[in-house]
């Protein structure tokens, strides 16, 4: 909230210096040459104003985000440079239709034919670094938001190595299938080792293999459902054939972990399926599971996992994911997909 103030409090500051100064500046020459003009100077400053404000924020609220950030990039450039036509073909109407008579303060005083190029000039020079600033600015920002993303997913998956609940479980069940000499106590051992591994090695770069992050999700599927009751009804449809693929590491997990916290319950009719395909470099994530009595607590914990989720696709996956969350009554539905070309 503090940060949004003040960003607001820069914009807000920025403005007033690059166009309520200027027009202080030579509100007085034209009073004392022209009282009449000097309000029709006042009106035409302000429609002018607006128009760069308007213009400005279309490029930084939306062509930027859209389109520069979208890998599009010459789209943006033809978008652009017909936005600054538009203005300067806008601003020319305004100087034809305003009534604005700079010829006749010429009359009264000679030394307004050279100030008024010289506001003019100032003007537009002064938009156009205003939309130059905001393309840095804005990549500033995206800079700082995905450093702070990354650290972010690094504490995350460090908090994870050490999630009691997910760990005494697990060990839980490797001591019970150990009593009973079962073959599959190597296996959980190593389905574990391997994801331990994983979140404190790979995790640590910006995008993994394909393969790596799909390989995790595998062996955790596969510990849970050690653990899961009989009446609990868990369908998986993991890749055959993984192409050679990179992604941003444990940006699926948040999804089928909230599919296990929120649809199992041994007293409950639980249902969990989880599907994985990818066609060429579009990938998907389907999960569905019903909604179960849960502690309080956790679904707290898992909602605000899915959010970061959210924001972590928005500044990684600009205009390339598509996320469909359906949250009804009975089931939770999520739907990904995901442009990893």
């Amino acid at each position: 909230m503090k940060a949004k103030r003040l960003a607001i409090a820069i914009h807000v500051l920025v403005w007033v210096l690059l166009l309520v100064i200027p027009y202080i500046s030579t509100d007085q020459i034209f009073d004392t040459l022209d009282a009449a003009s000097d309000i029709k100077y006042l009106f035409l400053c302000l429609a002018i104003s607006f128009i760069l404000l308007i213009s400005f924020y279309f490029n930084y609220l939306f062509l930027i985000p859209k389109y520069l950030f979208g890998k599009r990039s010459w789209k943006y450039i033809f978008i652009l440079s017909l936005t600054i036509l538009t203005v300067f073909l806008l601003i020319g109407i305004l100087f034809i239709y305003s009534g604005f008579n700079p010829e006749k303060l010429d009359k009264t005083d000679p030394i307004v034919e050279k100030i008024i190029p010289v506001i003019i000039i100032n003007a537009v020079s002064l938009w156009l670094l205003a939309v130059v600033s905001s393309v840095l600015w804005t990549y500033y920002n995206r800079l700082k938001e995905s450093e702070n993303e990354r650290l972010s997913a690094q504490i995350a998956s460090l908090k994870s190595q050490i999630n009691p609940h997910f760990l005494f479980n697990t060990l839980n069940n490797i001591y019970a299938t150990a009593i009973d000499t079962s073959p599959k106590t190597a296996d959980m051992i190593d389905k574990l080792s391997e994801m331990m591994r994983y979140t404190m090695r790979d995790t640590q770069q910006d995008f993994v293999l394909l393969e790596d992050e799909i390989n995790y999700i595998s062996n955790f599927i596969e510990l849970q459902r050690l653990r899961l009751d009989r009446s609990v009804k868990l369908e998986y449809s993991g890749l055959e054939c993984i192409p050679h693929l990179r992604i941003a590491p444990m940006l699926l997990i948040p999804f089928i972990e909230n599919a296990f916290k929120h649809g199992v319950n041994s007293e409950q009719k639980s249902y969990i399926k989880i599907e994985i395909n990818i066609n060429e470099n579009k990938f998907q994530l389907n999960v569905v599971n019903n909604k179960v009595d849960i502690q309080r607590n956790i679904s707290e914990r898992s909602g605000l996992g899915i959010e970061n989720t959210k924001h972590r696709l928005n500044l990684i996956y600009p205009s390339k994911h598509l996320l469909v969350i359906n949250d009804n009554e009975k089931q939770f539905i999520v739907s990904l997909y995901i442009d990893l070309q």
